[in-house]
């Protein structure tokens, strides 16, 4: 996978991806970023980007011409290739696991980050395929939307992590959330660990994870919850 951050801040995005499960990616499965800042495609002097908005109002306006010359060179770089275009915007649809899911599996991603106002809305119209929004909530950029963005998507990229059973059962992977987890030593500060749990009894302890979950879910997101009673999960969701 090919994953492009197009924005006019790349020290926010550089500054993460030498790290953590971004580098996993890179060293386990092959994805390549490539962080291209928007001002190497101005078309000015100055390298302007922005300007204020046509019919007046506050604030200022990414330019189209930085995207649309970018996307150019990233076609040709990626001849005969299905290109998705994402888009973090808080008018866009509401982000999800289904949608990591879905992100994951395709081969050229680009990110396009505004800025400011916005970008002008013919960008969106001609190259945006997936406008998202990651919360109900204004943020300064679209960096930081896109960092989370990839982060959940590259879980799901097979050999990023040791274990894609541990994505299986990740909190929205059957509508669920995650029970909880323990760890040793058994008690700590009198606080004590279930028993079931260090029963060695796997039967017992799969059961008792799949309550936790149902019930954890059914006291935090109840939509969740009558959504997994309605697809009726292997492993028994009822009441």
């Amino acid at each position: 996978m090919k994953i492009y951050v197009l924005t006019a801040f790349p020290e926010i995005i550089k500054g993460c991806l030498d790290i953590s499960m971004y580098k996993k990616a890179q060293e386990r499965a092959g994805v390549e970023y490539k962080i291209w800042d928007l001002r190497d495609f101005a078309n000015n002097k100055h390298r302007q980007i922005d300007d204020t908005p046509y019919g007046g109002g506050t604030g200022m306006v990414l330019k189209p011409e930085p995207f649309f010359l970018s996307f150019d060179k990233i076609k040709e770089e990626n001849a005969g290739e299905k290109i998705r275009v994402i888009y973090p915007s808080p008018q866009g649809k509401a982000f999800n696991h289904d949608m990591a899911v879905e992100f994951s599996k395709e081969r050229v991603l680009v990110f396009f980050c505004g800025h400011y106002k916005g970008v002008d809305e013919r960008v969106i119209e001609a190259l945006v395929t997936d406008e998202v929004s990651i919360g109900d909530y204004v943020l300064t950029g679209g960096e930081l939307p896109a960092l989370v963005i990839i982060d959940a998507l590259i879980r799901h990229i097979p050999g990023v992590l040791h274990s894609y059973d541990s994505a299986k059962t990740d909190s929205f992977s059957d509508n669920l959330l995650e029970g909880p987890v323990y760890t040793k030593p058994a008690e700590y500060r009198g606080l004590k660990v279930p028993e079931v749990l260090l029963s060695g009894n796997h039967a017992l302890v799969k059961e008792w994870r799949q309550k936790q979950r149902l019930e954890r879910t059914k006291e935090r997101r109840k939509d969740l919850y009558e959504k997994a009673l309605q697809n009726n999960l292997s492993g028994g969701c009822h009441g």
